[in-house]
Formats: structure tokens, C-alpha cells, sequence
């Protein structure tokens, strides 16, 4: 996977300028040397980072694109994923990662200035606690999709009034809520009351970490 990835990002983000490609290079030895001061990925996960966590996450930015100056709050964050590889995609988009663990978002400040990011905030919080609105909630495996609602709603624009970006190169949208998950998904897409579009991994990752993965985005 490694000798890979570089090939595999340029497959899909063909216009990725040489310093992007380059911050993208550097996550792996920068999280392996916090990770054994900081636990904020699994240890055992390490040797397939690049995988399931830089992968991973850009999955996200392969079905959703963001418009320049859009708003972006990431829930739980934990180290930084998705938001620190979406921040190097979308240079032009502010970024909030938000952690109720102080240590996880020691790691994401130190990063975000180790590689020279300008667009990432980092804020030890709860997202209860956070008091201004985004365009967009993204996150990855966190809670419940319920759950990751109850938490998103508020936090909302509430005016739709700009197109800030467009799901599956197709489909304009103001504002919504956007996870990464995996698995069954039949009973928690259920329990949401709002259009729920899904694309899948495995249509442009072929690896088996992928096969189960989605990206969901609910339009609300």
C-alpha cells in the first residue's frame, strides 16, 4: 500500500499540487512519531495508516466536494481524521476539529503546524458546547447516525442561501451532515427522517478494508 499510495491519490485528486502531495506523504511518519507518546490511533493500526486512516478519510472528498470558504466542523475528531486530510485537499475551506479529549487535540495542533496547514482550528471541546454554525458536520465512526444528528442539527446554518458544495459530482447542495461508517446501516439510516444519499468505497477502492465502508450524506 505504501509504495502506492502516492499513485493512488493522484488517480483520484489528479489536480493536487506538489505541496499538497507532499503534506499527504508526511501524515504517516508524523502520526507513527506522536502515536508513541500520544495514543490516538490504534498501535497495532500504524503499518496500514496511510489505508485506514488517510484512505480512509479522503473517501469522503471522492463523493462530496466543498466550495471555497465553506464551513466545516469536525466531530470527534480524534487525531484528526477525517478533517486533517480534508483540510490539505481543500486549502480554501475553514475547518474546525472539535475533541472532547485534550491530548488527541494536542496532536492535531501539532500536525496541523508541522505541516504547515492554515485552513485547521483545533478545539478541546464537546460539541455541545460549541456556539456558532457550520455549512457542514462531517465525522467518522463516531456514534449512531441519531446520535451524530442530534448533535449536527443545531450547529447548522439555518438560512440556505449558498450552494457550498456538490455530492457525487452531480447534486448542489447548502448545507447537511456527512459521516463515514461501516457495516449494516439499514437500522440507523431508519431511525433519520431526512433524504440519506450513500456511496460506497468499494466502487473506487478495491481493498478489502473497504468493501463494507460508505460515505452518508444527509440532506437537512
Amino acid at each position: 500500500m505504501d509504495e502506492n499510495i502516492e499513485v493512488l491519490i493522484r488517480q483520484h485528486f489528479p489536480e493536487l499540487s506538489d505541496k499538497q502531495m507532499q503534506q499527504f506523504l508526511a501524515l504517516k511518519d508524523l502520526y507513527i512519531e506522536w502515536n508513541a507518546k500520544i495514543n490516538v490511533i490504534s498501535r497495532k493500526d500504524t503499518d496500514s495508516f496511510n489505508e485506514h486512516h488517510l484512505l480512509h478519510s479522503l473517501g469522503l472528498a471522492i463523493c462530496m466536494k466543498f466550495e471555497d470558504g465553506a464551513k466545516v466542523l469536525d466531530i470527534g475528531t480524534g487525531g484528526g481524521f477525517p478533517g486533517i486530510p480534508l483540510a490539505i485537499l481543500f486549502p480554501k475551506v475553514n475547518f474546525t476539529l472539535a475533541d472532547s479529549i485534550g491530548k488527541k487535540i494536542k496532536v492535531v495542533e501539532e500536525v496541523a503546524m508541522a505541516i504547515g496547514l492554515t485552513n485547521v482550528r483545533a478545539i478541546h471541546s464537546r460539541v455541545e458546547d460549541i456556539h456558532e454554525n457550520f455549512d457542514f458536520t462531517v465525522s467518522r465512526a463516531v456514534t449512531r447516525l441519531s446520535a451524530l444528528m442530534q448533535f449536527s442539527l443545531p450547529k447548522l446554518k439555518q438560512n440556505k442561501t449558498k450552494i457550498m458544495g456538490t455530492w457525487n459530482k452531480m447534486t448542489p447542495i447548502y448545507r447537511g451532515v456527512i459521516c463515514i461508517k461501516g457495516g449494516d446501516l439499514e437500522d440507523e439510516i431508519s431511525e433519520v427522517n431526512y433524504p440519506i444519499f450513500e456511496c460506497k468505497m468499494s466502487t473506487f477502492f478495491k481493498q478489502e478494508f473497504f468493501e463494507t465502508k460508505k460515505v452518508l450524506f444527509v440532506n437537512c
